[in-house]
């Protein structure tokens, strides 16, 4: 086409509408739009409400109201619902509900909606019980392990509150999702994490030395990168997230040689001198747990339908193990053991696979 036979600019496309034309034309395909927050208390666990308007349980969160962002209508609706006041501004994700993917009334007319989730951050036990419920609607809180949600909640509403949850817990800012499920699935997503329960918390951690009289049954160990992370293992088919950790014999055995042996068949990697940083002892026995941390030195290929090897910050992994009591205690402990190591903090930052050289 030559310059003399370009299209006037009413006939290019989209210019042959009017502003009243255009707005009507939105009008037609306009969304719902609601938000909602994520909270957890100090174990990780996730706070869902239960309702006297429907059978499942549901986040914090609502309705966005006319000429209301997103973020202050979470916030409203901390307040209104909890009896909480709080700024919340830090998202999670955002959610396209399609029209056939959940279960609503024809006479609703739902034409889809956009799903705000946002970061209600961790609360402690004094600001769980600030909270005052309304007199109705809302009939209770429950704070629940995130593997719980499924049979908590509507399907799409528990998709969508692990995302949140595994974009939270993997620092890469907020996540896309339709019908709850991440467009661009990250290694948790992959690996379905906390959708397994994590362990039972009821060992306590002691920092140091084995208290005397306990046999030591077991080991962990915090495997140490060069720029401060450490190894999870996720297992294949459930998303269980463990640390590397194995079995001690008998009271002859020594924890340190059943340590690095054990570390170089589960883990396939090599690691110089452990250093006990503590123990977790068994309230239902007299058994006890030695706790290590020590610096990888070299990395092998894991076997085919081994478990895959993340590497996160010792805080990351915490929420996913599921930590044991208490977690503060345990979490200097290991940042300890680092600085003798030598090896520097690590910042949050996504999950990663850790794979040998030349392998990926």
């Amino acid at each position: 086409m030559t310059t003399s036979e370009a299209p006037a600019p009413d006939e290019l496309p989209g210019s042959a509408l009017t502003d009243e034309e255009y707005g009507a034309l939105r009008a037609s395909a306009a969304l719902w739009t609601g938000a909602s927050v994520l909270i957890t208390n100090q174990h990780g666990e996730v706070l869902v409400q239960h309702v006297d308007y429907r059978d499942t349980c549901l986040l914090p969160g609502g309705a966005v109201d006319k000429g209301e962002s997103p973020s202050r209508a979470a916030a409203r609706e901390l307040r209104e619902e909890l009896g909480v006041m709080a700024r919340v501004d830090r998202g999670l994700a955002v959610d396209w509900v399609s029209p056939g993917s959940v279960s609503i009334p024809a006479a609703m007319r739902f034409p889809g909606e956009i799903l705000h989730v946002y970061d209600g951050g961790t609360w402690t036990d004094e600001k769980i019980a600030s909270v005052r419920l309304p007199d109705s609607e809302i009939t209770g809180i429950e704070f629940v392990e995130p593997a719980r949600l499924p049979a908590l909640m509507s399907p799409s509403d528990a998709r969508r509150a692990l995302s949140a949850l595994r974009a939270r817990v993997n620092a890469a800012g907020a996540v896309l999702l339709e019908n709850g499920a991440p467009i661009a699935p990250t290694l948790l997503d992959h690996s379905q994490v906390l959708c397994t329960a994590r362990a039972e918390r009821r060992c306590t951690f002691l920092p140091g030395q084995n208290p005397r009289g306990r046999a030591v049954r077991g080991w962990q160990g915090w495997l140490f990168t060069p720029d401060g992370r450490v190894v999870i293992l996720l297992q294949p088919n459930t998303g269980n997230a463990r640390l590397p950790a194995g079995p001690v014999q008998s009271r002859e055995d020594n924890p340190v040689n059943a340590l690095i042996h054990g570390v170089s068949q589960e883990t396939a990697v090599r690691i110089g001198e452990p250093l006990l940083h503590g123990h977790l002892n068994d309230p239902y026995t007299s058994h006890a747990y030695a706790r290590y941390a020590a610096a990888i030195t070299g990395v092998e290929p894991m076997p085919t339908g081994s478990s895959a090897r993340a590497l996160a910050t010792p805080e990351q992994a915490l929420e996913l193990l599921g930590s044991e009591s208490p977690a503060g205690v345990q979490l200097a402990a290991v940042h300890q053991a680092r600085k003798q190591l030598g090896i520097p903090r690590a910042a949050p930052q996504p999950f990663i696979e850790l794979t040998a050289p030349g392998t990926g």
